[in-house]
């Protein structure tokens, strides 16, 4: 068993207020979840109008499939630099002892 985890930060550049911050970490949240049924959420930066930190994880077989996975979520981080700039990515993983 494979334990898989990364940090995120983003930057939103056309946010101007707390409520158009959350519209975009809420869509771009929502997208990765429904696309890879990872548990994420926005972990810290809350009263940062342009800035968010998300914490992404996974549980799977083997280390392949955790690194492929993160991978595919960081693509969706990249996906639209409009919307939300990938300004950090720190994956990690932790293997079980078996």
């Amino acid at each position: 068993m494979v334990v898989g985890f990364a940090i995120a930060e983003v930057h939103i550049p056309r946010a101007r207020s707390l409520k158009e911050k959350r519209k975009v970490v809420k869509s771009l949240v929502d997208r990765i979840w429904s696309r890879h049924r990872v548990s994420i959420s926005e972990t810290d930066c809350h009263d940062l109008h342009q800035r968010a930190r998300i914490g992404v994880a996974l549980v799977t077989s083997d280390r392949g499939r955790a690194e492929k996975l993160l991978e595919k979520v960081r693509s969706v981080f990249d996906s639209d630099p409009t919307e939300a700039v990938l300004s950090y990515w720190e994956p990690d993983f932790v293997e079980s002892l078996e």
